[in-house]
């Protein structure tokens, strides 16, 4: 899979900012395993891996991180909807209360992807 590697640099360096001052290591496995290796592997579509990621977030309670990678996924062709479906979805499979706690974290990406668009924040 190719890499953008703008986006790329301004991930690594936003981690190496804020992780790699506490746990070096942490920091050098997140840009050598995780994105440079396990997100380029070819089995699954980058928006596959974004939906999947996304919804391993919620279902898991971990909505600090879904900001990023909910962006990713709008970014890899994640839809308004898809989102607010994979939310729907989970609150059957992962739970009422971590749908619930999702949805603000949602709704602040879909808000700021409008803001910077001038309009729906994506494609419906």
């Amino acid at each position: 899979m190719p890499l953008d590697e703008a986006a790329e640099a301004q991930r690594a360096a936003r981690v190496a900012q804020d992780v790699g001052p506490v746990a070096p290591g942490l920091n050098q496995f997140t840009t050598d395993i995780l994105f440079r290796d396990l997100w380029l592997r070819p089995g699954l579509a980058p928006r596959d891996r974004s939906l999947v990621t996304v919804t391993a977030l919620v279902a898991a309670g971990q909505v600090a991180q879904v900001p990023y990678h909910l962006n990713r996924a709008m970014d890899n062709g994640l839809t308004r909807t898809e989102a607010s479906e994979v939310v729907t979805h989970l609150a059957f499979y992962a739970g009422w209360p971590n749908a619930f706690s999702a949805v603000p974290v949602v709704k602040s990406v879909f808000d700021s992807r409008a803001a910077r668009s001038g309009a729906g924040g994506g494609r419906k």
